[in-house]
């Protein structure tokens, strides 16, 4: 029997040794997999959420990494064992960030839709800039390990992606109100797509860092990025949805050819992006919030049935294994622990730009509200409130490649220590933190939400003084935001569905065990 175990010494034999260290990993990959929805059904079970899901898959990745580490078979099932950043990029995440924008629910995202893009947008480059900054000030001052400039930045960029899965899945057990749900959701899913975008224009700029076009460089390779990605998106999901409404594949002989068809149209977004040197997160991010409310409507019922159910199947997967290969790889991959400092002064650099981004973008959009219609503070401490996940570990690892030796190592160190703290730390005290601010068991009800913006106009609106020209301006274009819901009424909707106006209202109001808002996240 002995004669049949996988040593270092005879890892490189022949293919039916490779094929057997094959089978041993993949099987412990699948009886992880196994172990953490089983364990994640407990916890959730006995509601004990100082244990969240994806802080139970890191663990059990940390624990069998440990084994591996220490058992003669760890030579030669490692490669099935390592973080392969394109693995994750090109198989992993598609899924999990298209499923992200097939589920949001149109009332409350497009009625804080300002909010939202605020906050991912303007506010993942204020947290970037600052924790990059920090970080660089923290060099030049001799409390931390020194890079430069560009290096600090490209670190603030990665740093800034928060990961929503565990948040978001207490949040819907502990009942929050719609519109917190919503601002996280929301924000989680394109903080992603900034973040990606900022760190790839970072990495173009550090390879011309003897430019002194720099910063122009930048901003034309990060709007060239974002904008041409979003552009791509929104056009393949367009192109699905005129392919589905006049295809006729909307018949019972035809279902299967119309779930096939839909299911490669994420990822024919996804690979096109890529092809074109943009991203294809933020490509099928929008394919996916595209195709869920023009293409959806145009399948037969069984077809969205299955679609719904698969796309929700394999996020879950996805999500679930990223957790334990992350898991798996901090233990596994070599890391330079020398640079403590960095590690300490990063955590609290983060936590200010963090605050930064929440409250001064906070802060800007309750100028443009009305008074009943503004964020408190208890909901941005909700937001500041965030762990990193799989988006910045993926991206550290890029770094390896991306930096030389001893700095890219050197982030990636830092990134791996701030994701295990924030996963463990912050995942399983988020409960204690809604509690603690209140927010537990607010209303779900999104009865308030008018066809207009979101929200029932009150004569609150017109009593509101109207302050500050920058105040009257913001207000002004709040009020303007609203036409692109008349646009999407009365043109795109009876264009790209064959759908009524009437039709999309009533799909538009979620109902309960439904793929209704907000329980459409595990």
């Amino acid at each position: 029997m002995d004669d049949h175990l996988i040593s270092p010494a005879d890892s490189r034999g022949s293919p039916e040794r490779d094929q057997q260290a094959a089978g041993v990993g993949i099987l412990l990959q699948i009886m992880m997999l196994v172990l953490s929805f089983v364990l994640g059904h407990v916890l959730r079970r006995h509601k004990f959420y100082y244990l969240p899901e994806a802080s139970a898959s890191l663990l059990i990745g940390l624990v069998v990494g440990g084994l591996a580490n220490i058992s003669n078979t760890e030579t030669s099932i490692r490669q099935w064992f390592n973080f392969h950043d394109e693995f994750f990029f090109l198989f992993l995440l598609p899924p999990i960030i298209f499923q992200s924008g097939f589920v949001l629910s149109p009332k409350p995202f497009f009625s804080n839709f300002g909010a939202i893009v605020t906050f991912s947008i303007l506010g993942t480059f204020i947290a970037s800039i600052v924790t990059g900054v920090l970080v660089y000030l923290g060099g030049v001052t001799l409390l931390m390990y020194r890079l430069p400039f560009v290096e600090c930045m490209m670190f603030g960029a990665l740093i800034s992606s928060t990961d929503p899965v565990t948040v978001l899945a207490i949040f819907q057990e502990l009942g929050t109100d719609v519109n917190l749900y919503a601002l996280v959701f929301g924000e989680s899913v394109l903080n992603d797509a900034v973040a990606i975008s900022l760190y790839r224009s970072m990495s173009v700029v550090n390879g011309h860092a003897s430019s002194g076009q720099s910063i122009f460089m930048f901003i034309f390779r990060f709007l060239e990025t974002f904008v041409g990605s979003l552009s791509s998106g929104v056009g393949v999901g367009f192109i699905s949805a005129l392919l589905f409404k006049y295809a006729g594949l909307d018949i019972d002989n035809l279902q299967n050819l119309e779930c096939c068809l839909f299911v490669l149209f994420p990822y024919f977004s996804y690979m096109l992006a890529e092809g074109l040197g943009l991203s294809g997160i933020v490509s099928i991010l929008f394919t996916g919030i595209v195709m869920k409310h023009y293409t959806y409507s145009n399948l037969s019922e069984k077809s969205q049935q299955f679609v719904s159910a698969f796309f929700h199947l394999i996020s879950s997967l996805a999500e679930t294994f990223i957790f334990i290969y992350m898991g798996l790889d901090i233990v596994m991959e070599q890391h330079s622990w020398s640079h403590v400092g960095f590690i300490f002064f990063s955590i609290i650099f983060i936590g200010l730009a963090r605050a930064a981004n929440v409250f001064s973008c906070g802060y800007l959009v309750n100028l443009a509200r009305p008074l009943h219609r503004k964020i408190p503070m208890k909901h941005q401490k909700a937001l500041w409130y965030r762990l990193r996940g799989a988006m910045a570990f993926a991206l550290a690892l890029q770094s390896l490649h991306d930096l030389p030796e001893g700095h890219g190592q050197t982030i990636f160190t830092a990134t791996t220590a701030i994701v295990v703290l924030t996963v463990l730390l912050i995942g399983g005290s988020t409960g204690t933190m809604l509690e603690a601010l209140d927010v537990v068991g607010d209303s779900h009800d999104v009865d308030g939400f008018d066809r207009n913006n979101g929200y029932m106009v009150t004569s609150q609106d017109e009593e509101e003084p109207s302050g500050n020209r920058l105040k009257m301006r913001l207000k002004e274009f709040q009020r303007s935001t609203p036409s692109f819901t008349a646009l999407d009424r009365n043109y795109l909707t009876p264009f790209f569905t064959s759908q009524s106006a009437d039709d999309e209202d009533d799909d538009l109001r979620p109902s309960s065990g439904s793929e209704g808002y907000p329980n459409n996240r595990k």
